[in-house]
C-alpha cells in the first residue's frame, strides 16, 4: 500500500504548518496496515493524516 496523492499533499501542508510554528518533526511514519500517516512534532504534538487527506490531532494540544 502506498500513500494517496491527497494524503501526500496534506502531509506537506501539515509539515509546513509545523515548521512555521518552529516545531521539530521527530517522527514521520506511514503505516501500510492502516494506510495512515503518523507525525510526531516537538515533544507531544501528534497528527494523523488519513488516506483521503483529512488530518487531525491525536491529542488536542493547547497552542
Amino acid at each position: 500500500m502506498l500513500p494517496t496523492t491527497e494524503q501526500a499533499l496534506a502531509c506537506v501542508r501539515v509539515c509546513q504548518m509545523l515548521s512555521n510554528l518552529y516545531k521539530d518533526i521527530r517522527l514521520f511514519r506511514f503505516d501500510d496496515t492502516t494506510g495512515q500517516v503518523y507525525i510526531l512534532a516537538g515533544d507531544e504534538l501528534q497528527v494523523i493524516v488519513l488516506s483521503n487527506g483529512i488530518w487531525d490531532f491525536v491529542n488536542e494540544p493547547e497552542l
